[in-house]
Order: structure tokens, then sequence, then C-alpha cells
């Protein structure tokens, strides 16, 4: 990993991936009218930030189930299903 000194804040990453995946990255990236380079970042991006998203949510229900459990009431069993 190295610093672009063309964008500062930014990192460039060097993946090696199959000719096929290079291709149908290609394809996705026609689709949008950008780099293949540009497409794999805001891939790589978007999957990093629901991660990030999801991990938060996790400790947010770790944090929060108790409390709110004795609030609203327990977790229906398995089988209950809405009225």
């Amino acid at each position: 990993m190295s610093t672009s000194a063309s964008h500062p804040g930014r990192r460039e990453l060097r993946v090696t991936v199959t000719d096929e995946v290079y291709e149908q990255l290609q394809a996705l990236a026609a689709d949008k009218a950008v780099p293949a380079e540009e497409y794999a970042a805001r891939m790589l991006t978007d999957d990093i930030t629901r991660s990030r998203f999801l991990a938060g949510a996790e400790e947010f229900v770790a944090e929060h189930a108790l409390g709110f459990a004795e609030r609203f009431g327990p977790r229906p069993a398995a089988g209950d299903q809405a009225a």
C-alpha cells in the first residue's frame, strides 16, 4: 500500500484478480461510464461502509437490547406470528 501523491488522504491498493473478474469489472464500470479502477474503489468503499454500519448496529443492539426488552417486552418465540 502506498500513499498517492496526487490524491492526499487517499491510498493506492494493488490487487490481482482473474481475467474473468477483470472483464466483469470492466463491463460493470462501462455501464456506469467510469474507469474500472474507479468502479472498484466505489465497490470497496460501499462494502466497507456497509460493514461498519452493520458492526455499529450489532454494537447498538448489544448495548440497548435489555432496556428495549424491559420497556417493550421480550422477543417473541420462533413460532409466534403478528396479529
